[in-house]
C-alpha cells in the first residue's frame, strides 16, 4: 500500500519535473521570441525557431505519465502566443504551427478546439494543407460520431482544407458527406444545420466540381467560424473574387450571396 502511494505521489512530480525541464531549456528564448519587435533580426528570429523546434521535438519524445491532457493544453496556449506575435510571423512564417499541433494532437486527439486553429494556421498562414489534413487524418481515427463532442467539425476543417487549398473536389466531397453523416448523430439546430450545409456543398461538387458555388460556401464555413481579423479578410477577398457578394447581419454573422452562373 506504501508503494502504491509513493508512486501516485512521484508520477506527477517526475511529469512536472520533465515539463518543467522542456520549458526551462527554450524559455529564455521563448521569451525573447515572444517579445520580437521591429529591431529584431532576421538571424537572431530563425535562430529561435530552431531552438524552439527542439523544445517541440523533446516534447514529443517526452513520456506524460498519464498527464496528456496537460501537455496538449501547455503546448496549446504556447502555440497561441507564437501564432498571435505578427511582427515574429511577418519575418518568418508559421512554419512551426505544424509541429505545435503534432504535440497537441498526439497528447490529445479529443481537442476540438485545435482542429481549427491547425487548419487555419497551416493550411492557410503555413501553406501546408497536406500536413493538416494528414493530422485530421489521424486524430479521426480516435474518435466517432457517437461521443458527446461535435466532431463533425473536423470532416468539415478537413474538407475545406482539400477544396480551398488542394483542389481535390472528390476528397472534399467525401469529407462533407461524413460531417453531413456524422451531424446527423445530433438533434440541435446547430447540428441540423452543419448537416444540411455539408450535403448541399457535397452536391455542388458532385455536379460540378470546379464549382464556384461549392468553393463560396466552403469560404462561407471559414467566414462564420470565429476566426480572427486577418482570416476574415482572406475569406471575404476570396468570396467577392469568385463572384459573391458578403453581407454583414445585425446578429454578427454574414449572408453570401451567390452568382447567378455557377
Amino acid at each position: 500500500m506504501w508503494l502504491l502511494s509513493r508512486q501516485a505521489l512521484i508520477a506527477p512530480f517526475v511529469i512536472f519535473v520533465c515539463i518543467l525541464g522542456v520549458g526551462l531549456i527554450q524559455f529564455p528564448k521563448l521569451q525573447k521570441l515572444l517579445a520580437t519587435n521591429h529591431a529584431t533580426s532576421l538571424e537572431v528570429l530563425e535562430k529561435d525557431i530552431k531552438l524552439e523546434n527542439i523544445r517541440l521535438n523533446l516534447l514529443k519524445q517526452m513520456p506524460s505519465f498519464g498527464y496528456d491532457n496537460l501537455i496538449a493544453d501547455w503546448v496549446y496556449l504556447n502555440f497561441l502566443q507564437y501564432f498571435g506575435d505578427d511582427e515574429a510571423r511577418a519575418k518568418t512564417g508559421y512554419s512551426l504551427s505544424p509541429e505545435y499541433f503534432e504535440v497537441i494532437l498526439e497528447r490529445d486527439p479529443r481537442f476540438l478546439a485545435a482542429y481549427q486553429s491547425l487548419s487555419t494556421s497551416t493550411s492557410l498562414y503555413a501553406a501546408m494543407p497536406e500536413r493538416a489534413i494528414k493530422l485530421m487524418e489521424k486524430g479521426l481515427k480516435s474518435l466517432s460520431p457517437k461521443l458527446p463532442e461535435k466532431y463533425y467539425y473536423i470532416w468539415r476543417y478537413k474538407g475545406i482544407d482539400e477544396l480551398l487549398f488542394l483542389g481535390n473536389s472528390q476528397a472534399a466531397k467525401e469529407s462533407f458527406i461524413m460531417a453531413a453523416t456524422w451531424a446527423s448523430n445530433f438533434s440541435d439546430e446547430e447540428s441540423k444545420t452543419v448537416a444540411n450545409y455539408s450535403l448541399r456543398t457535397a452536391e455542388f461538387l458532385s455536379h460540378n466540381p470546379n464549382s464556384k458555388y461549392a468553393q463560396i460556401a466552403t469560404w462561407a464555413m471559414v467566414l462564420n467560424n470565429q476566426i480572427d481579423d486577418r482570416t476574415r479578410k482572406i475569406a471575404i477577398n476570396q468570396i467577392e473574387a469568385l463572384g459573391g457578394k458578403v453581407i454583414p447581419t445585425p446578429e454578427g454573422t454574414y449572408k453570401i450571396t451567390f452568382p447567378p452562373k455557377d
